[in-house]
């Protein structure tokens, strides 16, 4: 086994602390196989989402892996267009009938668009039925966490966010902590077409410890204790991302990652958001 980290969430829920992430994944094939991949490299967790598109082809790579699904933590998320609807059962519904299961481990809210606080009180009941383990937020600044936990008794396990060297999003990152919500991150590697990964300071990290910028990138994410989703199609990139729990960062080197920052999203600004 890949020896992962679990972190145990508020409601006493654990979630592996390192997962596959399927954003822009295509339906079919190509996701079936980094699904199947990735679990046979040892990973427990899976991040998809309704507006994917491919949730069918994660439950489906679940499905023809030789992991029971008790044993994978999956995640998927409430889109836009049915929180302002007020669909949040009825998309709840048709994303476990596109997962294939009868249950998921954690539901999150995607954007903090109009409506999201009837979508988390729905999400609360889903919650309160057994129909999810957890339930949480997703792009929600410190503002909305803060409307949200004083509108309801349920607080969110997590808030993903964007989060990378780059931009670490260290002032919502605090402000989630300090409500005993845990983070994670999306775009851990700086997104795609990005060039964190070029950068020369991080590419002087990799000839000290023998391991590629993304590697030092994810190890860094999981010793701030940042449950991280790295995406990737190719098997060899799948394994590549899981293969970091046999060194640890030194401060120093912490610190020189920490200097990435630029202060620049690679994402839409989450009050600022127009789909």
């Amino acid at each position: 086994m890949s020896g992962v980290p679990h972190i145990v969430m508020s409601n006493g829920v654990s979630i592996p602390q390192l997962g596959l992430g399927v954003f822009r994944n295509p339906d079919g094939d190509t996701t079936v196989s980094a699904v199947r991949e990735a679990l046979a490299a040892g990973y427990r967790h899976i991040d998809t989402a309704m507006i994917y598109g491919n949730e069918a082809s994660v439950g489906r790579g679940i499905r023809e892996s030789e992991v029971p699904r008790r044993e994978v933590f999956v995640t998927t998320k409430l889109w836009n267009d049915d929180i302002r609807q007020g669909r949040t059962r009825e998309a709840f519904l048709r994303s476990l009938d596109a997962l294939g299961m009868d249950y998921v481990d954690l539901y999150l809210i995607h954007w903090p668009v109009e409506g999201w606080q009837k979508a988390w009180e729905d999400m609360v009941g889903l919650y309160e039925e057994r129909r999810v383990r957890a339930i949480g937020v997703s792009n929600f600044q410190p503002h909305h966490l803060s409307e949200l936990m004083d509108i309801s008794s349920t607080r969110p396990v997590v808030d993903q966010i964007e989060s990378s060297p780059q931009f670490p999003n260290n002032d919502t990152m605090s402000f989630a902590r300090s409500r005993r919500i845990d983070v994670e991150a999306w775009s851990p590697l700086g997104g795609t077409g990005g060039t964190l990964l070029e950068d020369p300071r991080l590419v002087d990290l990799t000839k000290r410890y023998g391991k590629s910028p993304a590697q030092i990138v994810i190890r860094w994410h999981l010793q701030r204790g940042v449950i991280v989703i790295p995406k990737s199609t190719h098997p060899q990139r799948i394994r590549e991302n899981i293969d970091v729990m046999d060194f640890s960062l030194t401060q120093a080197d912490m610190a020189a990652v920490d200097a990435l920052d630029s202060g620049s999203r690679v994402g839409p600004d989450p009050d600022h958001i127009d789909f």
